[in-house]
This record gives C-alpha cells, sequence and structure tokens, in this order.
C-alpha cells in the first residue's frame, strides 16, 4: 500500500517523508551511544581507579588480614578500603598532641633539606588549599577579555590579590583578583593571571557548568536558567524519533 499523497500550495502532489529502516538503525545507534557512552566511561574509569589503588596497597596489608587469603576469588576494592581506613587513622593521629609534635619534627628535617623543601611546601599548600572546606577557590567563574581585546576567555576566580603583586601591578587603589585560565580539552594545565577585578565579567553559571564547557571545547553548552532541564533528554528522544 502506498503512502497516501499530500497536496503542496502550489498544487503539486507528493509523499510525504518516511524515513527508511536503516536510518532509524542509526538514529537508534546515535541515541544508544549518548545514553551508554558516559556511562560506560564513568565506569570504566572508576574501575581503572580502584584497580590501580588495588594493586599499590594490596602487597602491604597482612595476609591475615586479606579477605583474598581466606577466599579462592579476587576481591576488588580491598586495597581502595585500607586506604581509606589508613588516611583516617593518619588523621586521628595527627589531630592528637604526639601526633602534632611527631609531625612538627618532620616538617622541621624537611625544611632543612635543599629541593625537597621548596616540593613539599608546594604540595602542602595546594592541598589545604583543595581540601580545606573553609576554602574559597573557584566558587565563580567569569570571562576576561584574552589574549586581547575583543577575544573572551573563561577564568575561574581565586582570590584577591595582595602584597607586591598588587603594590606594583595594580593601578593605585584598584583591587585585582587572581584568576586561573584553563587550556581546552585539559583544563589542569592553564595561565595564572591578575586581573583588575573591573575587567572580569562574572558568569551566572555555576564553575562545574564552565568546566564542562572548557572540557568539551565549546560543544556542552550549559542551559538557560529558564530552561527546562530536561533539555538533554528531550535532545535523546528527538534523536531516536527521527
Amino acid at each position: 500500500m502506498s503512502p497516501k499523497k499530500v497536496q503542496d500550495p502550489d498544487g503539486r502532489d507528493h509523499h510525504p517523508k518516511r524515513f527508511g529502516f536503516a536510518a532509524r538503525l542509526r538514529n537508534y545507534l546515535f541515541t544508544g551511544l549518548i545514553v551508554a557512552g558516559p556511562i560506560g566511561i564513568t565506569l570504566y574509569v572508576t574501575w581503572s581507579i580502584i584497580q590501580w589503588i588495588d594493586r599499590l596497597i594490596k602487597p602491604f596489608i597482612p595476609a591475615a588480614y586479606n579477605p583474598e587469603t581466606y577466599v579462592s576469588v579476587e576481591v576488588p576494592g580491598i586495597g581502595l578500603i585500607a586506604a581509606l581506613f589508613g588516611l583516617i587513622v593518619i588523621g586521628f593521629i595527627t589531630a592528637s598532641i604526639i601526633g602534632r609534635s611527631l609531625l612538627s619534627y618532620g616538617e622541621s628535617l624537611v625544611d632543612r633539606t635543599p629541593v625537597v623543601r621548596n616540593l613539599y611546601r608546594g604540595l602542602k599548600q595546594i592541598f589545604e588549599t583543595a581540601l580545606s572546606q573553609k576554602g574559597q577557590s573557584f566558587q565563580h567563574a567569569g570571562v576576561v577579555e584574552y589574549p586581547r581585546k575583543g577575544l573572551w576567555a573563561i577564568v575561574f576566580l581565586s582570590t584577591d590579590a595582595k602584597g607586591e603583586i598588587l603594590d606594583k601591578a595594580g593601578d593605585e587603589g584598584e583591587p585585582m583578583v587572581s584568576v586561573f585560565l584553563p587550556t581546552t580539552p585539559n583544563p589542569t594545565s592553564g595561565f595564572l593571571l591578575f586581573v583588575p577585578k573591573k575587567d572580569i565579567q562574572l558568569l551566572d553559571m555555576s564553575v562545574e557548568d564552565a568546566a564542562k564547557l572548557v572540557i568539551s571545547a565549546g560543544l556542552v553548552m550549559p542551559d538557560d536558567k529558564d530552561e527546562p532541564e530536561q533539555a538533554s533528554e528531550d535532545e535523546t528522544k528527538k534523536i531516536a524519533a527521527e
């Protein structure tokens, strides 16, 4: 049975557009990739991290406390659990007077060691800033004109500039902010810039959405606040329906 004809405004008849079986299979394939791709990659990365920690920690677990000693199958995640338990114990010991004394003594030894002391101080400051519950780092995203006027780049605001940086780089009485300008698609590398506060345009999007925009090289644009959160799901259904 042939499809029903439809008449154009100019009087010509034509058949309505119909998608063939191959086109539908292609659309279903793309829909499957959109749904399964992020899930599969997330599971793969998570599983790889767990296995890496297991290989690193398991050799240090005494056989008496290793469940694999009593069962004939490999138990994943034992190294991760042991690492978390060890970190909790280290934190508990460090919180005591004896632990703080030992830590101070160890840091005094490191401070007398060339090269190592600089590495230790830098890493300690980074970890304290990143993991501190009171830290205010990267709570806002913005854009600045970079590398020249008329071109805009996403930056993450860090802290207000102080001391010698503010005295020598900023105009008198003009506040400045230290910002991190990430590279695309790898946001772990980038540039530290000191920018006058008036030259920064704050974004309404969250830091997470701005990071997604950088990682995807502009392909993943955050939804507007007045748009429903189901936009991505609607796109998936639209592809499947075509």
